[in-house]
């Protein structure tokens, strides 16, 4: 984290040797991409065999990119330890169809990290999260500071952090859930090639913060019928959308009914600039109907040695 940006996290402890997540039931199969189908490979920073925005390493196996270790970012203040196991995340959330395919690796090694538990949670089309409607939402993510003038201040660079908003989804302390809403949050095994995919929908924005999605990555936990079980958090992260990818979503509705004012990806506190690594996403779609899906990939390197709880 760079500049006067203020580390967050939980305001009480967490047991991390006993996570435990909700089994969604029926209904958790996937349509695996956009229209049914998924580019195969297709990954942020994979192009010709080198990495874009990651630093690609000789201990990489012929046809395998190894990359850094992605960026950690905060958890945020509305992560909920009580998901449920399922790949489709959407619920009745209206918005443009969003195709999630991640890939994990072990940075050091670049060999597949299969069996972890990989969570995603994000704000639906007009910057709401679930569990925390009364905190989040077009009207800026909680309640402005009273002394903090509305737009971008003038007397700061563009981009130089100025302080979040209480309950913003970047910053503030971890906030309990005021509703029993879970839509937009799902729990997900890795499989044996380290690959996840999440069907939802692309986020809205709202006050503070640039579009993204927030994830975690456990292991050596236990599946059980129960869920996912003890086991530590190696990666508290965000993924990111580029900006020609968000203003084509801005006119589609209901994204192009917000009136909340957006804050860009160069403007953003948490991006860290640095691309696949700190977690921009590869976007594939029809750039004349966006409004079809879209299929976002990405690879993330971890240390399953390493723990990193979003603090």
């Amino acid at each position: 984290m760079t500049g006067n940006q203020t580390a967050e996290g939980p305001k009480h402890k967490r047991d991390l040797t006993r996570r435990k997540v909700v089994v969604a039931g029926a209904g958790a199969a996937v349509a695996v991409g956009v229209g049914g189908t998924v580019a195969a490979g297709a990954f942020a920073g994979e192009t010709g065999g080198k990495a874009t925005g990651a630093s690609a390493s000789s201990s990489s196996s012929a046809g395998e990119t190894c990359y850094k270790l992605t960026s950690e970012t905060t958890e945020g203040p509305y992560y909920i330890d009580a998901d449920k196991l399922r790949q489709d995340i959407t619920e009745d959330k209206v918005g443009i169809p969003l195709t999630l395919r991640i890939k994990v690796i072990d940075s050091e090694t670049c060999k597949p990290v299969g069996n972890a538990a990989v969570d995603i949670w994000h704000c639906d089309a007009l910057g709401l999260y679930s569990g925390y409607e009364s905190f989040s939402g077009g009207g800026g993510g909680g309640t402005p500071p009273t002394d903090a003038p509305s737009g971008t201040p003038t007397d700061v660079p563009s981009g130089t952090p100025t302080g979040e908003p209480p309950s913003g989804g970047g910053g503030g302390g971890h906030e309990e859930p005021t509703s029993d809403t879970r839509y937009l949050r799902g729990t997900w095994r890795t499989d044996r090639k380290g690959f996840v995919t999440f069907r939802t929908v692309f986020p809205g924005w709202y006050q503070g913060r640039c579009v993204h999605i927030h994830t975690k990555v456990h292991v050596s936990g236990e599946w059980t019928d129960a869920g996912y079980e003890g086991g530590t958090t190696c990666h508290t992260g965000q993924f990111f959308f580029d900006e020609e990818t968000v203003l084509l979503s801005a006119e589609v509705e209901p994204y192009s009914t917000s009136m909340t004012e957006r804050t860009t990806l160069d403007e953003d506190t948490i991006y860290d600039q640095s691309g696949t690594t700190g977690g921009l996403l590869k976007l594939k779609y029809k750039k004349n109907d966006i409004a079809k899906g879209v299929l976002a990939t990405i690879t993330v390197g971890v240390d399953p040695e390493a723990t990193n709880i979003g603090t």
